[in-house]
C-alpha cells in the first residue's frame, strides 16, 4: 500500500482546492494570491511522473512487501516561497495577500520516505526537471 503525499503535474483540475492549482489560477487571472498565516508553513511537492515511478516500483516489489510506504518528496518549500515562484514563472502582476491561519492548518507536511528508499530504492526531490516547466502547462487540458 502506498501513501501518496502532495503531488502536482499536468491535468490538475483547476478547482481541486490544492495549493499549487489555486496559486496558478490566481496568478494567471491576475487575482491576489491568498496565503493563510505568514506563509512560513512548509509543504513538500512531488511531480506526478516521479510519483508514478514510485508507484510502479511499489507494484513491482516482492509479494511479501505490502507497506504501507510513504511516497513523496522530502524537500520542503514555504508556502510564501511557492507563491512567489508561481508569480515569477507566470509573469503575473498578482499581489500576495495574507489571511488568518486556520487553527487546524499544520505548520509542516513532509513525508518520511525511509522505507521507500530502503525497500524500493526510490526517492525524489523538488523541483523535478519536468516539474519546473511553466505553471500554466500544469493546468492545461483540465
Amino acid at each position: 500500500m502506498g501513501r501518496i503525499f502532495n503531488t502536482y503535474g499536468p491535468r490538475m483540475h483547476p478547482n481541486d482546492g490544492r495549493v499549487v492549482s489555486n496559486f496558478i489560477l490566481q496568478a494567471l487571472r491576475g487575482d491576489a494570491i491568498t496565503l493563510y498565516g505568514d506563509g512560513s508553513q512548509t509543504r513538500s511537492f512531488c511531480y506526478v511522473d516521479d510519483m508514478v515511478d514510485g508507484l510502479i516500483q511499489l507494484m513491482n516489489s516482492p509479494d511479501d512487501f505490502t507497506g504501507p510506504v510513504n511516497l513523496g518528496n522530502t524537500n520542503e518549500v514555504s508556502i510564501l516561497e511557492l507563491a512567489k515562484k508561481i508569480v515569477e514563472l507566470t509573469g503575473s502582476s498578482s499581489k500576495i495577500v495574507f489571511k488568518p491561519l486556520p487553527v487546524d492548518d499544520p505548520r509542516q507536511r513532509q513525508p518520511v520516505i525511509a522505507l521507500a528508499k530502503e525497500k524500493l530504492g526510490w526517492a525524489r526531490g523538488f523541483p523535478s526537471k519536468k516539474g519546473s516547466r511553466r505553471p500554466s502547462d500544469i493546468l492545461m487540458n483540465c
